[in-house]
């Protein structure tokens, strides 16, 4: 027997009132299903090498000791 037919089969002998609630929860799964996807596509795209390039500025001292810890040096 497939999950399909069990499923169906299942919901057949349940009362209205769940079979509302079946409904609704399923359209939720499908709908977070669908965000879960497409942001798995946007994960997934490929940065190239260089793609970052002139968008991390880091400033000129930046090797230069803090000045709140100069009394440790």
């Amino acid at each position: 027997m497939t999950v399909d037919i069990e499923i169906f089969q299942t919901v057949l002998k349940m009362p209205e009132s769940l079979k509302q609630e079946i409904l609704h929860y399923a359209k939720y799964l499908l709908e977070k299903h669908a965000k879960t996807e497409s942001s798995q596509e946007q994960i997934e795209q490929p940065h190239g090498y260089g793609s970052w390039a002139g968008q991390i500025v880091m400033s000129d001292d930046f090797d230069e000791p803090l000045e709140d810890l100069k009394e440790y040096m």
